[in-house]
């Protein structure tokens, strides 16, 4: 597709807008949806691993039913629907203490909000083009997102003792109202080309999703082990886990954004295979620590990891499968709901029965083989895969 005339600069704020707005209000909402369950709802602790678990199973459905549709008609609308549906979710959360009531809140309406992220992603990349503007775009975007990440908690966390969980899901659906807005005022993508359908070639080899969901898996495993590592295997203060997740958001940040200057020659497999690699490094660090200054240098390398692949990971998608960004988008944040999945589950039945550590080292494990399949995945599909006029 052809890029959009305009104000690039003007129409790369609405979208960077939008996303961090849409990460402000997920991480505040979604730091304290476990107490909210809990707490507030009084469901049990089994109930609250369903509802924790249902918008990303049903996210992989609605965002895959999105990404489809994107791409035979591209528009910002389905970005700004699925924000407000994540918001009216918030909302009627706060309406009932139903278990069924809420599992079915949190498995279509708070699903439907998740489809926002790659719905966000896509549009920025159909709208300013694939050059070099849309090739940056990712990064950009996801430093917004790790930024807001790094800023969600912690309002959350103020707010928190004066408006309670009601109010703090009011507050999140607030400002997703607001990413919604923010998404309206970008411009609408062109119209797709008859030469730029995509066809049923554009799919990414299954391996290659494989390797995401194990660098997902081994992320989101490792953040459930290192608090109970940090406050019990190595006896540091409680506060230390908030800082050492303020240390590598603050890290994602920056590298994301170096990420965005680098030339784009540069080998985008080499690159994301390394991001992988790090993450590895950053569990062996870990585990060898002893104290808060090995701690901190490893999330140097976790923020590092986090950032280029879920920046480089996303572009190489929406190259691999050009001109079919949507579905690209989609399948790559698919690949992230999916490890959540599964490190719930793993990552608390690996901590019962091996340990803090042996969990640690396990998620390095799965790092390892998520960098040997993609390299694997990758060896035949030439790295600058989208050029002009392909």
């Amino acid at each position: 597709m052809r890029p959009i005339a305009g104000n690039t600069a003007r129409s790369f704020a609405s979208l960077a807008g939008a996303t961090t707005l849409l990460g402000i209000a997920d991480s505040m909402a979604g730091a304290y949806l476990v107490l909210f369950a809990s707490d507030h709802a009084h469901l049990t602790p089994t109930q609250v691993g369903v509802f924790i678990s249902a918008p990303a199973a049903g996210g992989i459905v609605v965002g895959a039913l999105a990404g489809r549709r994107f791409d035979r008609r591209p528009a910002k609308g389905y970005a700004i629907a699925a924000a407000a549906l994540g918001a009216l979710g918030f909302v009627l959360l706060t309406t009932t203490t139903s278990v069924p009531l809420l599992i079915l809140i949190a498995i279509t309406l708070v699903a439907a909000g998740q489809a926002a992220f790659p719905q966000l992603f896509a549009l920025a990349r159909v709208v300013l083009g694939n050059g070099s503007a849309g090739r940056r775009s990712a990064p950009l975007l996801r430093s917004g997102w790790s930024l807001a990440w790094a800023l969600g908690p912690l309002a959350g966390a103020a707010l928190l003792p004066y408006i309670g969980f009601t109010g703090l899901l009011w507050a999140a659906a607030a400002i997703l109202a607001l990413a919604a807005l923010s998404a309206a005022t970008a411009p609408a993508p062109p119209p797709i080309r008859t030469e730029d359908e995509p066809t049923r070639s554009m799919t990414a080899p299954p391996l290659l999703v494989l390797s995401a969901v194990l660098f997902f898996l081994a992320m989101y495993a490792g953040s459930v082990a290192l608090p109970y590592y940090v406050t019990r295997a190595l006896h540091e203060p409680d506060a230390s886990v908030g800082l050492l997740y303020s240390a590598c958001a603050a890290v994602e940040v920056f590298a994301a954004l170096v990420l965005a200057g680098l030339p784009q020659r540069l080998s985008q497999r080499a690159l994301i295979t390394a991001a992988m690699g790090a993450l590895a490094a950053y569990f062996v660090v870990t585990v060898l620590a002893d104290d808060m200054t090995l701690l901190l240098l490893g999330q140097i390398a976790r923020g590092i990891a986090i950032a280029v692949f879920g920046a480089a990971g996303i572009r190489y998608f929406q190259d691999l499968m050009h001109p079919a960004t949507g579905r690209a988008t989609t399948l790559f944040a698919n690949a992230g709901a999916a490890g959540s999945l599964l490190a719930g589950v793993l990552a608390g039945l690996s901590v019962q029965h091996w340990g803090y550590t042996a969990t640690l080292a396990l998620c390095g494990v799965a790092a390892v083989a998520g960098a040997a399949a993609f390299w694997l995945a990758t060896r035949h599909v030439q790295d600058q895969i989208l050029v002009a006029g392909r």
